[in-house]
């Protein structure tokens, strides 16, 4: 066995180790890992040499600051690594801001800045102004719901199946009584 194939053994010994820590929950034909590896060899096979080299420590330092600036002040920002806001930082309209659930009193008071700017703007007769931001309190209030209804989803209980005592009893009790 050459170097190469050496070393390429022992990073896939790597991986799976890394992987499955603990034995994994679902057990795979043998045949069917086989045939997904070789999917897999086939595919890099393709590729060129030159997209599986190391990562470079500036790349690296770019990949992990990219989280550091997904960090916002109502959450955290789900746009793709690599990608610029499109937005340009007007967060509540953004469909991938995942607002934190402690950050709900700071979107209330957004939404209820918002409805004062609106009702200035209309004054003023700033239509421009009162159509941008509409949609931006549109945006909060959506935001709010969907918080509220994260939270409503946490606290209520999951029906898992399992029959109750008190629904046993009346099986048992209905059961018995022709």
């Amino acid at each position: 066995m050459n170097n190469r194939t050496h070393s390429r053994t022992q990073a896939l010994q790597a991986f799976r180790q890394f992987q499955y820590p603990t034995p994994p929950l679902a057990i795979y034909p043998k045949d069917a890992i086989e045939a997904h590896q070789a999917f897999i060899s086939r595919r890099r096979a393709l590729r060129p040499t030159e997209e599986y080299r190391a990562v470079t420590p500036d790349e690296w330092q770019q990949f992990l600051g990219h989280f550091e600036r997904r960090k916002l002040a109502l959450g955290d920002c789900g746009r793709a690594y690599g990608s610029d806001c499109v937005h340009e930082h007007a967060c509540v309209r953004c469909p991938v801001l995942i607002v934190s659930p402690t950050e709900r009193p700071r979107l209330i008071e957004i939404r209820d800045n918002l409805g004062e700017r609106i009702a200035e703007a209309e004054r003023e007769g700033w239509l421009g102004e009162v159509e941008g931001l509409s949609t931006s309190l549109a945006a909060a209030e959506e935001k709010i719901a969907q918080l509220d209804a994260r939270q409503e989803r946490k606290d209520s209980p999951v029906f898992l199946g399992v029959p109750t005592f008190n629904q046993l009893i009346a099986r048992t009790v209905e059961g018995t009584n022709p």
